[in-house]
């Protein structure tokens, strides 16, 4: 096994469903929900919620690159959420909902740029990409009680309808990077 640990910053909407569906990758080693791509120092979750603080959802995925590649994340994170409407997903409106792509190294920066060329060239989506791509300047990590949302909260209206589609969407099209 790899020692080295690498991070992907993502916003594709609610950060309980990227976090949902990345749990369940080979080689992802966790995932933290927090919020970056803001002004605002150590931001809560009413704060960000109320788009005043710049900040977007995120998740940050610890990964072994020797088991998934920076690529197949990304190409997993345009698969379970929508790039091309601008501050939105969903039923989920504001800037805090946005599609992004903070890198860490100009390496990351240079995928995700290629991945949503590839991704519009392969006319997958009818409208165009909208997807940020930014340098993330700050991570901040969520409160607690958002960690390993979906697997605590099975009950939750908003896990049934939003969340399990995106997880059964994601079991179906990359049941080979599964970790169970």
């Amino acid at each position: 096994m790899s020692a080295v640990t690498e991070h992907a910053t993502l916003a594709g909407g609610c950060f309980w469903c990227l976090e949902a569906v990345y749990l369940e990758l080979k080689g992802v080693q966790g995932v933290q929900s927090g919020y970056a791509g803001g002004k605002r120092p150590s931001p809560t979750y009413e704060q960000v919620c109320s788009g005043a603080t710049g900040h977007a959802e995120v998740v940050r995925v610890a990964y072994d690159p020797a088991i998934v590649s920076y690529k197949e994340l990304l190409d997993v994170f345009f698969t379970i959420h929508d790039p091309t409407t601008l501050n939105r997903q969903g039923g989920d409106k504001g800037t805090q909902y946005r599609s992004a792509v903070f890198y860490e190294s100009p390496e990351q920066q240079r995928i995700a740029q290629e991945t949503i060329a590839e991704f519009t060239a392969a006319k997958v989506w009818d409208d165009p990409i909208v997807t940020e791509v930014a340098p993330l300047e700050k991570f901040w990590p969520a409160e607690d009680y958002h960690n390993d949302y979906f697997a605590q909260n099975p009950q939750n209206p908003y896990c049934s309808v939003v969340i399990a589609p995106k997880v059964s969407k994601a079991r179906k099209l990359f049941l080979e990077k599964l970790a169970k």
